[in-house]
């Protein structure tokens, strides 16, 4: 379990987090919300790679606050950030290895068969030995993956990690990551609503520091039920609608004439939280 109590970080006079109070356990939690709503500091402070400025982390009773306990936490969890550093001239293999070591990985033989091991878990096998510079965004982005998975951590921290990939690879991401999430803590961070809506089975929802939103996928889908709309016709006086494929127009808002209810979505849930947040 992590208890998060009272958690604030300050930029200069900007408060990203402000006293928010957040509870994890094993699953999927996907955290959604503007840019500059906090999901990425807050990820930081969890990853102990920020210190915050007022408040608790309880990680499996470990306090990121204390240098030893913060160690302790480090060596069970796998963090992977928004703009993940690679060094260009070091094979698929190496990087992932590297890290290994810096996760205190010191056996040659178990670190490399744990290195092979996430790298078959991202589909990067065959690149094993291609250089990190040749690599595409995607296989970047799944090497990113690889090192955040090493030593099966209870704690898996993943800041986007589907920028990047493509139907297929997102596919395999899902399915891995649902797994992960039977056992372990999943914190996912994201833009992408249908994400969370395939994987996840509690979303948390930020602005301005604070979580407007705990509940699940279907919950935050319901909150615009009612608001959903299909016509035949582009409605007017509203800002929120697109044509469909099958050529009539969805509105999200109040409804248009001759307009019938259409199911709402996640996307819509969020969108539609987002409108009552800043009210």
């Amino acid at each position: 379990m992590i208890q998060i109590s009272d958690l604030t970080k300050v930029y200069g006079g900007r408060r990203a987090l402000d006293g928010l109070d957040l509870t994890l356990g094993t699953g999927v939690t996907g955290l959604l919300g503007p840019n500059g709503a906090g999901k990425t500091t807050l990820l930081r402070c969890l990853a102990t790679t920020l210190a915050p400025t007022g408040g608790t982390i309880d990680a499996y009773g470990l306090d990121p606050a204390d240098p030893v306990q913060r160690t302790a936490l480090r060596r069970r969890l796998g963090y992977l950030p928004q703009d993940p550093g690679f060094y260009p001239h070091f094979t698929a293999f190496d990087l992932v290895d590297y890290v290994a070591i810096l996760k205190e990985m010191t056996d040659r033989a178990r670190r490399h068969a744990d290195v092979r091991r996430v790298l078959a878990e991202v589909d990067l096998t065959d690149q094993a030995r291609t250089k990190v510079r040749r690599l595409s965004g995607g296989m970047r982005q799944r090497l990113a993956l690889a090192q955040a998975l090493l030593g099966t951590p209870d704690l898996l921290i993943l800041d986007e990690p589907t920028v990047g990939l493509d139907p297929e690879q997102r596919m395999t991401f899902r399915t891995l990551v649902s797994r992960l999430g039977e056992s372990r803590t999943v914190l996912l961070s994201t833009h992408q609503t249908e994400d969370v809506a395939a994987l996840c089975e509690r979303v948390v929802v930020l602005r301005d520091g604070r979580a407007v939103f705990d509940g699940t996928p279907g919950e935050l889908a319901a909150e615009a039920a009612g608001r959903v709309w299909l016509s035949d016709e582009p409605p007017t006086g509203s800002k929120v609608f697109w044509r469909t494929a099958d050529g009539r127009y969805r509105t999200l808002g109040d409804r248009p004439p001759s307009a019938d209810a259409a199911t709402p979505g996640v996307e819509d849930g969020y969108l539609t939280l987002l409108g009552q947040a800043a009210a």
